[in-house]
């Protein structure tokens, strides 16, 4: 049905309902091929030339899809953070926060980390910069700032935090007939000793061996 005529100042109303046609269309073919910008206008109503008005190409709006995906991803680890005041259980939370996303949301999650930037700066790089990135950043400072590590090394453990969990959510997606455990045990059980290692790495110091390791796990435990 051909859509009535939009109001004069509601092009970023339009825009919002693209975005929304199209992650819809994802969800219901489960991959980008079958995603067009002519099966998009159908949805919204409009002809395909009112959807280049705001998105120059398919891969400018699947962008914009991935974009608003990882927007709802930080919204999720805003919620898991509210009310913890300890920054390593905070980086806990917000680990499994991130699995727990990507595993409700298996579709736009492959969609969003397969698809390729478009030409010219990524509304997904802008997105993860002023949201998640910011949030986990915030997490990871607090917890240099307390002496884990330097303060240096933030985005190093960022990347290191992100990597646990992108590798985990992948892999339940991939293989969900593994024995993952009721309500993510698995995925808490590597959180937590990503977590936990880098905190120990800041007393044994970065280039601990193994037998340091021990060493000090027999200290704690004699005096305990």
């Amino acid at each position: 049905m051909k859509r009535t005529r939009s109001p004069r100042g509601s092009g970023e109303l339009l825009a919002d309902e693209i975005i929304e046609a199209a992650t819809a269309l994802l969800l219901e073919h489960g991959d980008a091929a079958a995603v067009s910008i002519r099966a998009v206008a159908t949805s919204v109503g409009v002809t395909p030339p009112s959807i280049y008005l705001h998105f120059i190409d398919k891969d400018a709006l699947l962008d914009a899809v991935c974009a608003r995906y990882f927007e709802r991803l930080d919204g999720a680890l805003a919620e898991a953070s509210v009310g913890i005041d300890d920054p390593l259980e905070r980086a806990l939370q917000q680990g499994l926060a991130y699995v727990r996303f990507a595993v409700s949301t298996p579709v736009l999650y492959r969609i969003a980390f397969r698809q390729s930037a478009p030409r010219g700066p990524s509304k997904v790089d802008e997105v993860l910069a002023a949201s998640a990135f910011t949030r986990v950043a915030g997490t990871v400072g607090e917890l240099a700032a307390e002496g884990f590590f330097p303060e240096e090394d933030v985005a190093e453990v960022m990347l290191e935090f992100w990597a646990a969990a992108h590798g985990v959510a992948s892999l339940m997606l991939a293989k969900p007939g593994l024995p993952w455990g009721d309500d993510l045990a698995l995925a808490e059980s590597l959180m937590r000793s990503v977590c936990l290692g880098r905190a120990s790495r800041g007393v044994l110091g970065a280039a601990g061996r193994p037998s340091d390791v021990r060493a000090w796990l027999d200290r704690q435990r004699s005096e305990n």
